[in-house]
């Protein structure tokens, strides 16, 4: 396929407790990135080969995009798809969101977070390895403004209920809806959303602001 980004080959799972996976990484200089640092910022945490967000950007120019990948391959193929197009308000970074995030988005003017599918680590032993966590939680509530928002998107309906009640928890989140979301609030579907939809399978959406404190 003349398209490494859909070419490469990568495991699906990888356990982001693993030791390779908590070491440091190198954050790059920014105003480098982006050619409007100071646009607000949308980060799609697992955001696996990137195409949602390589579509958002081009929709949205005056906004920045970030997406977080813990499997490093898939990194390297989205920014070579970016660079074929040219796009100077998103960026994919290789990273472990549960380790690495506060680093990473330090200086940066975060006001949308976006966490789409992640894997569903199915069994009881492994719900540990899931990237919602309440430390997880407590850090998004550090770094987002006022207004901020959060929107939590799976097709499995056991991880969606856990990742909602997590920010349900957090006194610094308050739920911007009574119930699952019957549409995704953006104009562009994941590959794992389309995938599902055309399935006729549901969809469990959720979406959260941050409050004013």
């Amino acid at each position: 396929m003349s398209d490494r980004a859909m070419a490469v080959r990568v495991r699906q799972h990888v356990n982001p407790l693993s030791r390779k996976f908590q070491q440091d990484i190198a954050v790059p200089d920014w105003s480098t990135i982006y050619e409007q640092p100071s646009q607000p910022l949308h980060l799609d945490i697992g955001c696996a080969k990137g195409t949602f967000l390589l579509e958002m950007a081009a929709l949205y120019p005056e906004q920045n995009f970030l997406g977080l990948e813990i499997r490093y391959p898939l990194v390297v193929a989205a920014n070579e798809r970016r660079d074929r197009q040219q796009l100077r308000n998103l960026h994919y970074l290789w990273g472990n969101a549960n380790v690495h995030l506060g680093k990473i988005l330090d200086g940066l003017p975060l006001h949308t977070v976006t966490i789409q599918f992640p894997d569903p680590w199915f069994k009881r032993r492994h719900h540990k390895r899931r990237v919602v966590t309440p430390e997880l939680v407590a850090t998004l509530a550090e770094l987002l403004p006022a207004g901020g928002r959060v929107v939590l998107q799976s097709d499995v309906f056991e991880v969606a209920e856990s990742m909602v009640q997590q920010f349900c928890a957090h006194a610094a989140f308050r739920s911007t809806c009574t119930d699952w979301l019957p549409q995704s609030p953006w104009p562009v579907a994941t590959e794992r959303e389309k995938c599902v939809l055309n399935k006729g399978l549901p969809v469990y959406r959720w979406q959260f602001e941050r409050r004013a404190l």
